[in-house]
C-alpha cells in the first residue's frame, strides 16, 4: 500500500521538556491507523507536529512533500486535516456558518470540493436539525460532530482525528466509529488518536501504542489482543 504520511525520526520539545523521542509511523492511502497510549506520552504532540502547531525535527511527509516548516494552513491546503480533542468550533456562530468557513475554494471554476452541505445533513441528521443554532450550544456529542464536518468541508485526503470520543455517551461513541468507517468508505484514510481499545481495534487496521515519547509496538489490532505483556505494561490503568 502506497503512504500517504510517512513519519520519521519525529522530535518535538515543549521548553525543556523532550516530548517525542524519535517517533516513526506511517498512514497508507485509505487506511485507519490508531495511535493509543496513556495520556501524557506523546500522542497529541504528534499529530499537532504533523499539522505544523509544534517545532519538531525529524521528517514528516505528505504525498512526499516535506511538511515539517510550514505553517498550519499551508498543510491544510495539501489536503491534511486535523480535528483537535477540544473541538475548537466557532460557538457564537451557527452550525452551517461554521461548516462554511472550513469550505475548500478549488482552483477548478465550478469545484468546491467533493463534499456538501447536503452529505454533512446525511451523515449526521442532528446538525441539520440545528444548523441555524449557535455552535456553542450544541451538546458535546453536536460538537465533535460538527468539528468533524468542518474539517471535511476543506476536503482533506487524511484526517487526523485527537480523542473523538472523550466524554461522549455510549451511543454516539458508537455513531462516531461508524461515521469513521463510512469516511473510510468514501476515500478517506485516517490517523485516530484514541483511548478506548475496544472502538480502536474494531475499526482499525494497523494500530500503533506509543510511550515515554517513542512507539513501542505497532502491528494489527488482532496482534495487539493478543500481546498481553504491550497492554500491561502500556495501556491497561
Amino acid at each position: 500500500m502506497t503512504a500517504l504520511l510517512e513519519i520519521r525520526d519525529l522530535h518535538a520539545f515543549y521548553g525543556k521538556s523532550h516530548v517525542l523521542n524519535g517517533v516513526n509511523l506511517t498512514v497508507a492511502k485509505g487506511e485507519i491507523v490508531s495511535l493509543l497510549g496513556r495520556n501524557g506520552v506523546g500522542r497529541s504532540t504528534t499529530v499537532k507536529a504533523a499539522m505544523g502547531q509544534v517545532d519538531a525535527t525529524g521528517s514528516i511527509l505528505f504525498k512526499r512533500e516535506e511538511l515539517i516548516g510550514l505553517k498550519a494552513f499551508q498543510i491544510a491546503h495539501k489536503g491534511l486535516g486535523y480535528v483537535p480533542e477540544n473541538r475548537d468550533i466557532f460557538p457564537t456562530l451557527t452550525v452551517e456558518q461554521n461548516l462554511l468557513l472550513g469550505q475548500k475554494k478549488s482552483k477548478v471554476k465550478g469545484q468546491i470540493s467533493r463534499w456538501t452541505f447536503d452529505d454533512m445533513y446525511q451523515m449526521f441528521p442532528r446538525l441539520k436539525e440545528r444548523r441555524h443554532v449557535a455552535a456553542g450550544v450544541l451538546s458535546g456529542g453536536e460538537q465533535q460532530m460538527l468539528t468533524l464536518c468542518r474539517t471535511l468541508m476543506g476536503d482533506p485526503e487524511l484526517i487526523m482525528i485527537d480523542e473523538p470520543t472523550e466524554g461522549l455517551a455510549p451511543k454516539i461513541i458508537d455513531l462516531v466509529a461508524e461515521y469513521l468507517k463510512t469516511l473510510q468508505e468514501r476515500g478517506i484514510s485516517i490517523l485516530l488518536v484514541e483511548q478506548k481499545l475496544a472502538i480502536a481495534l474494531e475499526i482499525s487496521q494497523r494500530v500503533y501504542v506509543m510511550g515515554h515519547g517513542s512507539i513501542v509496538f505497532e502491528g494489527t489490532p488482532q496482534q495487539l489482543r493478543i500481546d498481553a505483556a504491550i497492554r500491561k505494561e502500556w495501556l491497561e490503568v
